[in-house]
């Protein structure tokens, strides 16, 4: 009998690769209200692209404003539900807690990627998690997955040894389609 394989997927980061960042006194943060939200129409084109390929797509984000207070909960997910409506996602994975929770979801942890893996049928080790900050290609690495840094050039901690490094998401999807064929053959 033949063993059915574990699906591939795609973990992308939400704020800085699928959707437009906000810089406040030199800071990148989320969008905090809705009218802010601003999906990269690039994002749009790409995971239907990798959605084409077979992947399952799934979006991880660490959203801790809302822990402070602001955003509510329902704008989040409100945001959430415009992606669903351009994007052809499976799932999207939140972490609403801050660093001093120690929660096992927020990223660098991996626990966002490890709960979509066993609830999706998901092989890590030939998926990939894209994101622009250390937190999200940690996750990766933690997760087991290959990960691809998109690059930004802000004052902040830098990823150690993704496994790329691109300018543009597009590049990433370039990236992952060839891996992904070199991977099966």
């Amino acid at each position: 009998m033949k063993r059915k394989m574990k699906n591939r997927a795609v973990f992308l980061d939400r704020d800085g690769v699928l959707s437009a960042s906000m810089i406040i006194n030199g800071k990148l943060i989320a969008p905090q209200r809705l009218e802010d939200f601003q999906i990269f129409p690039e994002a749009i084109l790409v995971t239907k692209k990798l959605k084409k390929a077979g992947f399952i797509l799934v979006v991880v984000t660490n959203q801790p404003d809302v822990a402070r207070g602001f955003p509510s909960e329902k704008t989040v997910e409100q945001m959430h539900e415009q992606m669903f409506s351009v994007m052809p996602l499976d799932r999207i994975e939140v972490c609403y807690h801050l660093d001093e929770h120690q929660c096992s979801c927020r990223k660098p942890k991996p626990a966002m990627l490890l709960r979509a893996a066993q609830e999706l049928d998901i092989d890590l080790q030939q998926s990939f998690m894209v994101g622009d900050r250390w937190r999200d290609i940690e996750a990766g690495q933690n997760a087991g997955c290959k990960t691809i840094w998109l690059k930004q050039d802000i004052e902040e901690k830098k990823p150690q040894s993704p496994d790329m490094i691109v300018n543009t998401l597009e590049e990433a999807c370039d990236w992952i389609m060839e891996e992904a064929q070199r991977n099966r053959q």
